[in-house]
């Protein structure tokens, strides 16, 4: 898509946070914070930042309900897939509220994620649902992310996740709270592990 471009390299290998030159204390490949508190998801990739004529497309694919976007931002994160090596079982998306989607008329996360599993060969799995309504991610801090997404998923008892590599998928990772909490309830279920995958990073980390 035009305008759009990679991630540029030297962001962490866990979070791929990418930090100012000043700010950059990796070790290994890996960043200070995930060092000290190693978050739940094995790893987190990312096609873009979350700025420019990317940012501009998530928002009209999430706010605006330009459905096609998905097929188009799914086939690219489908190339992060490949670039990073990433080996799996299956992809779960992100999933919404019933009411949340009920209101949107769709979830943007499988928008993305079923190009991502027919780019793959992956089966696109229902593993996770939102047992319970959040508030809005935007505006809050860290802490707060966190906090608003606590026990808000749960893995699908009908569905086998045990010992499988899962790959799950939204939109834009800020503070990874979204995909933190996904991983959490695959892995109580038995994940063997899980590699969040966003079209977009937001590098001005919400601090807090």
């Amino acid at each position: 898509m035009e305008g759009i471009v990679p991630l540029p390299a030297g962001g962490c290998l866990r979070c791929a946070q990418i930090f100012p030159t000043t700010e950059a204390t990796l070790d290994g490949g890996v960043c200070a914070r995930c060092r000290r508190e190693p978050p739940a998801y094995d790893r987190l990739l990312a096609y873009g930042s979350y700025a420019g004529p990317l940012r501009r497309a998530v928002q009209l694919l999430k706010y605006r309900g330009v459905e096609s976007l998905g097929d188009r931002l799914g086939r690219l994160s489908a190339g992060t897939y490949r670039q990073h090596g990433v080996e799996a079982d299956c992809i779960v998306a992100a999933p919404l509220h019933w009411n949340r989607r009920r209101e949107r008329g769709f979830n943007q996360a499988e928008l993305l994620a079923r190009p991502l599993a027919a780019e793959t060969g992956l089966p696109l799995v229902r593993a996770l649902v939102r047992v319970r309504p959040t508030v809005p991610q935007a505006g809050l801090t860290r802490k707060q992310r966190t906090t608003n997404l606590r026990g808000a998923f749960r893995a699908r008892s009908r569905v086998g996740v045990r010992d499988k590599r899962i790959v799950v998928v939204d939109d834009v990772a800020t503070t990874g709270a979204t995909f933190e909490a996904c991983a959490r309830a695959l892995k109580r279920a038995g994940a063997a592990e899980v590699t969040g995958l966003a079209i977009a990073r937001a590098h001005a980390e919400i601090r807090g």
